[in-house]
């Protein structure tokens, strides 16, 4: 049997050949790993311009009544649609729950009280502590997003214990706040969507203007 010379030049384009659709595909599949949000639902893509506009709805619920009422620039809570001050006079307290005799729990029971503009009630009613305040009132969008996510002024959150507060049990007292008053501008898994989508895109702040 006759041996047919080897021509190395064939050889060699087909080895390159070979080895560069192997080397495409893994670039391509590495590629939707890195995208494909369907593989992996919890991947966090920064994205500004989707944190941005995400955020812009997590505000308007921030800056409705039932978040800021809580959230106020001073010691006293703030009451009903108009965010007048409490009409109890009660003040913040070192751990958010009032001072001296005149406890947040006096009133706020662990559920709401029945009837027209009666306490709303939740079993751990009470301000941010003195430490870490968390002012929404007065803040604009650029200042309330820097706010959220540092540290040292939202009681040492990191990016995942931020994502899980939106399932926080005074959070989700917003939408659960008695006879007579209104609730956000938007149900809860509309927020909780917005407040995922903003911190999972990169967490951007809308820039001031």
């Amino acid at each position: 049997m006759t041996l047919k010379p080897i021509n190395y030049l064939t050889v060699f384009l087909s080895a390159t050949v070979f080895v560069g659709s192997v080397f495409n595909i893994l670039s391509n599949d590495e590629h939707s790993v890195v995208i494909n949000k369907d593989r992996n639902p919890d991947l966090i893509i920064k994205d500004s311009l989707v944190s941005v506009n995400a955020f812009a709805k997590v505000y308007k619920v921030l800056m409705s009544p039932r978040c800021m009422n809580c959230h106020p620039s001073g010691d006293i809570p703030l009451q009903g649609d108009d965010n007048h001050l409490h009409t109890m006079g009660p003040q913040r307290g070192k751990d958010g729950k009032g001072i001296y005799a005149m406890k947040c729990a006096n009133c706020h029971q662990p559920t709401n009280v029945a009837g027209l503009h009666m306490p709303p009630g939740n079993p751990d009613w009470h301000l941010p502590p003195a430490t870490t305040k968390m002012i929404f009132q007065g803040r604009t969008p650029h200042q309330l997003a820097k706010q959220l996510i540092d540290p040292k002024q939202n009681g040492g959150k990191n990016m995942q214990k931020l994502l899980e507060h939106a399932d926080d049990g005074l959070v989700l007292a917003g939408w659960n706040p008695g006879e007579g008053r209104t609730l956000p501008p938007m149900s809860h898994a509309e927020f909780k969507k917005a407040w995922e989508t903003w911190i999972k895109a990169g967490a951007y702040a809308p820039s001031e203007r």
